[in-house]
């Protein structure tokens, strides 16, 4: 097995000698470390690794060197590898050209010359930097084998349960005209049906469900207990903070998702605004950190897990949760019980309203998906509909990929409804070699292909005017709607289906039933014991540090709560 690359470049012998000694020291075992003297010799040996199909992990450059600086070759290099993690080594004379580097995410992270001790100033760093890597990795061997075409619904459902829930999986591509697409035909030949799922005992799955691969995959579906003190629906910023300050205050917790921790917030490619995090963090990294924080205290995370209803007995609350496989009886029907319950959903995107736009959906046409795609938009021109800021975020993560983005955008100006940070990134793009191309007062109508997307049809809102295009892809980032659909009408919700805590309930109006002679708790809904945290809470805050802090609050409501029972 080849191990990944580390690259270090850096012009003075002497601290390239020194960089490679301590970096063989600490990673030779699971890496391979190459030293390179300039930035043209660099870029040699990654497109050597390009060519050769090798994995590069983690690029490290000094600043100044002759003829091609850091921050130039860093942006040189993203392009020869751009799953790769890059640092740059700086003296302090140079950190404002780092942190530059970084806002137009050319460089993930910088590091002082001298780094002495390495055990405190250098390797803590650079650990942090290859775990992020690991997470985002797919090697060619071991876990899961997919095998299908590139454009069929079912394995784009495949590779993003998979992606987001951290589990390792090969894509063999029918298309492909390698050897990976030779050994794809001969292994699709012998299957009852595609995509064809090899699972790591040798397990082989045809057109199996997603939820068949997860059972498998040692997911956990099937809970320990019948009764907790709190259950959290929904894994996203909100529901993992409950889940986290519930459990490490001694409650017996379990979180349910019926998709993968993160939520909307795990799909983003680089969180910009997080407090704490001041060089970005994507949400894959946080929702895998906040996964490992929740398991740490004991919460019970079950998923893919579908809540279907909602009963109320008194103080209990009853959860009746879909089936994961079906027994001869066929499917079966269980029931999760609690004394609070926090509902913290999310929220899930709008479809494009456009002609022939279902016929597409994972043939070309993916909602929030970027990440997963990313691969296959390389030199490809791609369309992305929305303004907010997961828009932006996509816009800036395929624009490494793809040989130019296109925002399609409703409203006027970019900044309506996007963070600032985003806009004046977007705008930059193009001044480093890079295309992002913003469409205002335009939307998508129509889409056509055959059996994948192959173009779409764009209106001029001020003129009318319409206009066809090529894509073979189009990421959609369109308003999005809360899912609550199967609280009934346990739960006052509003006319958008958000559901309504604390002070917006109108006590004639939504308190006719309320048992209790106090008011409800500021996050708590209609009914005692029940919250509403995050995105789906009516007049929320759409942020994740809003979603977070208002999941942690509603532990606090949760004690006060239970102390009255």
């Amino acid at each position: 097995m080849i191990k990944p690359l580390i690259l270090a470049v850096d012009d003075d012998p002497q601290v390239l000698r020194a960089i490679g000694r301590d970096l063989v020291s600490k990673y030779g075992r699971e890496f391979r470390v190459v030293r390179s003297q300039s930035g043209a010799e660099g870029l040699d040996v990654l497109r050597h690794e390009r060519d050769s199909a090798q994995p590069v992990a983690m690029i490290l450059s000094d600043q100044r060197m002759p003829h091609l600086e850091g921050v130039q070759f860093l942006a040189e290099a993203r392009a020869l590898a751009p799953s790769a993690k890059r640092a740059l080594l700086t003296a302090y004379a140079d950190t404002d050209a780092a942190i530059a580097a970084i806002n137009t995410s050319q460089v993930d992270y910088y590091l002082k010359k001298p780094w002495d001790p390495p055990q405190e100033l250098l390797y803590p760093i650079i650990d942090e930097l290859l775990e992020d890597w690991r997470a985002e990795y797919r090697p060619g061997w071991g876990g899961i084998r997919i095998v299908g075409s590139r454009w069929m619904p079912s394995v784009h459902a495949l590779k993003e349960f998979l992606a987001r829930n951290h589990l390792p999986y090969e894509f063999f591509e029918l298309e492909s005209s390698d050897e990976h697409g030779k050994d794809a035909r001969e292994l699709a030949a012998s299957a009852e049906a595609l995509p064809l799922v090899i699972m790591p005992d040798g397990t082989r799955l045809s057109n199996p469900a997603v939820n068949e691969v997860a059972r498998r995959s040692g997911l956990k579906t099937e809970a320990t207990q019948t009764t907790y003190d709190v259950a959290i629906v929904g894994a996203g910023p909100a529901g993992l903070a409950a889940a986290v300050y519930a459990a490490s205050e001694g409650l017996t917790t379990v979180l349910l998702d019926r998709e993968a921790p993160g939520g909307q917030a795990g799909t983003s490619s680089r969180i910009e605004n997080y407090l704490g995090f001041p060089d970005g963090v994507s949400g894959n990294d946080l929702a895998r950190d906040a996964l490992r924080q929740a398991h740490r205290f004991d919460v019970e995370v079950l998923n893919p897990i579908d809540v279907k209803s909602l009963r109320i007995d008194g103080p209990f609350k009853h959860l009746q949760i879909g089936e994961v496989s079906s027994g001869p009886a066929g499917a079966v029907a269980r029931e999760i019980s609690c004394k609070a319950l926090v509902l913290t959903m999310g929220l899930a995107w709008q479809r494009l309203p456009a002609a022939c736009a279902a016929d597409f959906e994972g043939r070309g046409i993916y909602y929030g998906a970027a990440s997963t795609e990313a691969l296959n938009c390389r030199d490809q021109v791609v369309y992305i509909v929305g303004a907010g800021n997961s828009a932006g975020q996509a816009a800036m993560h395929l624009v490494d990929y793809a040989s130019k983005v296109v925002m399609v955008v409703r409203g006027r100006e970019l900044g309506d409804r996007m963070s600032q940070y985003l806009v004046k990134r977007i705008r930059e793009c193009t001044d480093h070699g890079q295309c992002i191309e913003v469409l205002t007062r335009t939307e998508v109508v129509g889409c056509r292909g055959h059996d994948r997307l192959e173009g779409l049809t764009l209106k001029n809102l001020e003129t009318g005017a319409l206009t066809q295009v090529e894509s073979s892809f189009l990421f959609v980032f369109i308003g999005a709607a809360p899912r609550t659909d199967w609280l009934g009408n346990q739960v006052v919700r509003d006319s958008h289906g958000f559901i309504v805590t604390g002070p917006d309930l109108d006590p004639a109006r939504d308190l006719k039933d309320w048992p209790l002679e106090r008011p409800p708790f500021l996050l708590e809904a209609s009914v005692p014991g029940v919250f509403a945290a995050g995105d789906v809470r009516h007049e929320s805050v759409k942020r994740v540090a809003s979603a977070v802090g208002e999941g942690s609050v509603a532990v606090t409501f949760i004690h006060r709560y239970l102390a009255s029972l």
